[in-house]
């Protein structure tokens, strides 16, 4: 989301009702609340930090470096590296130490297959420095390595899935003991051509999860054209389905001057057909309120997506009906057989 959900109430209602998480397009980078060294302003993403958890949207913290040399200010540009290494753990500290435990992830060096930036001051182990001292910073928050093409481009030799498994070992191993690693996450931007290579998603997917780390679809969008609603479908059940990706974030922030490459509503936040299409799956792949009789033995069984549910027992023949309320959680880890007493 953009910050102009700070102020337009349409745009908090349409979007609120939706998502359960969601990322800040530039609000919290660099560039953003450090336009000038020295001088901080995290009122932008304060304010829309605020509305998310007001409405039990999860945050993903985007991001507190870039390896993009275009992205860097002019000051950042002109600093020795003695000066750059002061300014960097700078940064680090004041974004983490502010919205640590408030996020539930941290893109920490942006765009590193692609740009190496920070490689370049410090040398090949700058990532993986970043990283590390990122997670003594927030250690409940998963260290995301974002990338892009990794999904959308088999011709992209900087971003093939092999490449990027390098670059999430060598960050991984640079942790004390290892352990650590298991905080790590798999960021795959997707923005995709008009014609996203579904057969290529499938299996870059399938070898990206040899990591053994959640995958998230972090940017999701599919460039403008007469299918592009029939596209963005075809990609959200591609990735909804895998069993290793977590979450699904789409690159779709609305500005009164347009988004990115793809909208999901006008101006006036009615759904354009691609917003048709999120809401449809949204609705598709909730489970909605469900009841059922246990057998004679008292067992019950369910299909039930992966995700927090409140489960209502009832046993008529007991006194006053004794009912028995239970939270539980099903997901790949567990072995998703639970037993209620009444």
């Amino acid at each position: 989301m953009s910050k102009e959900i700070i102020t337009n109430v349409k745009y908090q209602e349409w979007f609120a009702k939706r998502f359960t998480v969601t990322t800040f397009e530039n609000e919290m980078k660099w560039y953003s609340t450090e336009w000038t060294q020295g001088h901080e302003d995290y009122t932008v993403p304060d304010a829309m930090l605020r509305f998310a958890r007001s409405h039990g949207i999860a945050v993903r913290g985007h991001n507190v470096f870039w390896d993009d040399p275009s992205t860097q200010l002019g000051w950042v540009k002109a600093l020795s590296g003695d000066q750059l290494r002061a300014a960097t753990a700078n940064r680090m500290r004041s974004v983490m130490s502010r919205y640590a435990g408030k996020v539930i992830a941290w893109d920490v060096v942006n765009e590193n297959l692609h740009f190496d930036f920070f490689e370049e001051k410090f040398g090949a182990g700058a990532s993986a420095a970043f990283y590390q001292k990122a997670h003594g910073m927030d250690g409940g928050a998963l260290m995301s390595m974002n990338d892009f093409n990794t999904l959308e481009q088999p011709g992209d030799q900087n971003g093939l899935p092999a490449k990027y498994l390098n670059k999430l070992s060598q960050i991984k191993d640079a942790f004390p003991g290892n352990g650590i690693g298991v905080r790590m996450a798999i960021g795959l931007e997707g923005h995709f051509g008009a014609t996203p290579n579904i057969p290529y998603v499938r299996a870059a997917l399938d070898t990206l999860s040899q990591a053994g780390v959640p995958i998230w679809l972090t940017e999701i969008d599919v460039q403008r054209g007469p299918d592009q609603a029939y596209h963005l479908e075809q990609v959200l059940r591609e990735v909804y389905s895998h069993p290793a990706v977590h979450g699904i974030v789409l690159w779709t922030a609305w500005h009164p001057q347009g988004c990115y490459v793809m909208c999901l509503t006008d101006d006036n936040f009615n759904n354009l057909p691609v917003g048709d299409t999120v809401d449809k799956l949204i609705a598709e792949w909730k489970t909605s309120s469900h009841v059922g009789v246990a057998d004679a033995d008292g067992h019950y069984e369910a299909e039930l997506f992966h995700g927090d549910y409140q489960v209502t027992v009832t046993h008529p023949a007991a006194a006053a009906n004794s009912t028995v309320v239970q939270s539980l959680s099903v997901d790949r880890e567990s072995d998703n057989e639970y037993t209620i007493h009444v």
